[in-house]
C-alpha cells in the first residue's frame, strides 16, 4: 500500500482524483470509456479545485487581503469549495445561490460555516430548474452584497483561476493517468472552466484530441449547475471546440442511475449527461470525461427516486 504524505489542511487534499475505466457501463461498444472521479474531492465536487486556486490567486496578487470577505454566486459546488478553502485561510465567505437549487448544497456549505443568501427565483420559476434569468437575480445580489461588505469577488464566470485549475492540474492529470493515449474529451458547461483549461492542455499535447462541449436540450431543463441559456461564456476558447454534444434530462438521469447501479458510482445530473455523451463518441476511441459531483447533493430531487 502506497504511504500518503501528512497534509498540512484539507485544502492540501484538493485534486490528484482517481482516473477509472468504465468497463461496464460501455461494455460491446468498442473503444474505452474514462472517467475522473471529482467528487473525491473534500467538497464532493470538481469546483474544489477552482475554490483554492482562485482564492491562492487573489491573495498572491494582492486583490484579496487578509481577512478580507469571498462573495461568490454559485449553485453550491462552487460555494462549497469556497467554504472550506475560505475556512483554511481565514477569509468569512458569502454564498448566493438560487432557490431553485437542492436544499443539500445548502445545508451543506452552511455546515461549512459559510453565509447562505438564497434568492427568489423569477416568476414562474420552478423548484430545481435554474433558468438564465434565475442566475441573472443572483447576480445582482452578488454584486450589491460584494459593494456593500467591502468584500472580494470570487467571479468564477470570469476569474482566471477557473481556467488554470484545470489547466495546470486537472487536464495534466488526466494525461499522466492515461499516459496521453485519449482520442476524445467531453464536459458539461457551467462556467465552461473545466473544459477551457483541460481542452488547452490536452490540445497542447496532442492536437488531434477532439474536445466537444456537453449542453442541456433546452432552457427549462434540471442538469442543475450549467446551461443557463447564456450568450456566452468568457473562459471559453473557441478554437478548442471540436463540437457540442446536447443531452435531455432523461438521458443524463438514466445516466447517473446507471453510473450508481453498473459502476458503483454516485453522481450527480451533470455527471450523467458527460457519460451519456461520452458513450455516443466511444466506437473506436479512448473518450475521457469528468463525474462532476456526488449523488449526495441530489438526494431531494427526483435523481433518486
Amino acid at each position: 500500500m502506497t504511504r500518503r504524505p501528512l497534509l498540512a489542511s484539507v485544502v492540501e487534499a484538493i485534486g490528484e482524483t482517481p482516473l477509472v475505466e468504465l468497463s461496464r457501463i460501455s461494455k460491446g461498444l468498442g473503444g474505452r470509456l474514462l472517467a475522473k472521479l471529482e467528487y473525491l474531492n473534500p467538497g464532493f465536487s470538481k469546483k474544489d479545485r477552482i475554490a483554492r486556486q482562485i482564492i491562492e490567486d487573489a491573495e498572491a496578487d494582492g486583490s484579496l487581503r487578509p481577512g478580507q470577505t469571498v462573495v461568490e454566486l454559485t449553485s453550491g459546488n462552487t460555494g462549497t469549495g469556497l467554504a472550506i478553502v475560505c475556512a483554511i485561510h481565514g477569509h468569512p465567505f458569502v454564498a448566493v445561490m438560487s432557490e431553485g437549487n437542492s436544499s443539500e448544497r445548502a445545508r451543506m456549505m452552511r455546515a461549512l460555516g459559510a453565509e447562505v443568501v438564497l434568492v427568489g427565483q423569477a416568476e414562474g420559476g420552478v423548484p430545481g430548474k435554474v433558468s438564465g434569468t434565475d442566475l441573472a437575480l443572483v447576480e445582482e445580489a452578488a454584486q450589491r452584497i460584494t459593494r456593500e461588505r467591502g468584500a472580494f469577488r470570487a467571479d468564477q464566470f470570469h476569474h482566471l483561476g477557473n481556467f488554470r485549475a484545470h489547466y495546470l492540474h486537472t487536464g495534466s492529470e488526466i494525461l499522466r493517468q492515461s499516459d496521453g493515449t485519449i482520442d476524445a474529451f467531453c464536459d458539461f458547461a457551467g462556467t465552461g472552466g473545466t473544459f477551457a483549461g483541460c481542452a488547452a492542455a490536452f490540445k497542447e499535447h496532442n492536437p488531434r484530441i477532439q474536445c466537444f462541449l456537453v449542453e442541456p436540450s433546452g432552457p427549462s431543463h434540471r442538469i442543475q449547475g450549467g446551461g443557463y441559456s447564456m450568450a456566452e461564456l468568457p473562459l471559453l476558447r473557441p478554437d478548442d471546440i471540436d463540437g457540442r454534444l446536447i443531452v435531455s434530462d432523461e438521458e443524463a438521469i438514466e445516466a447517473a442511475r446507471r453510473l450508481a447501479r453498473e459502476e458503483g458510482i454516485f453522481a450527480g445530473f451533470s455527471s450523467g449527461a458527460n457519460v451519456a455523451a461520452a458513450l455516443r463518441l466511444l466506437p473506436g476511441r479512448t473518450v475521457v470525461t469528468v463525474i462532476n459531483d456526488s449523488g449526495l447533493k441530489y438526494l431531494s430531487t427526483d435523481l433518486w427516486p
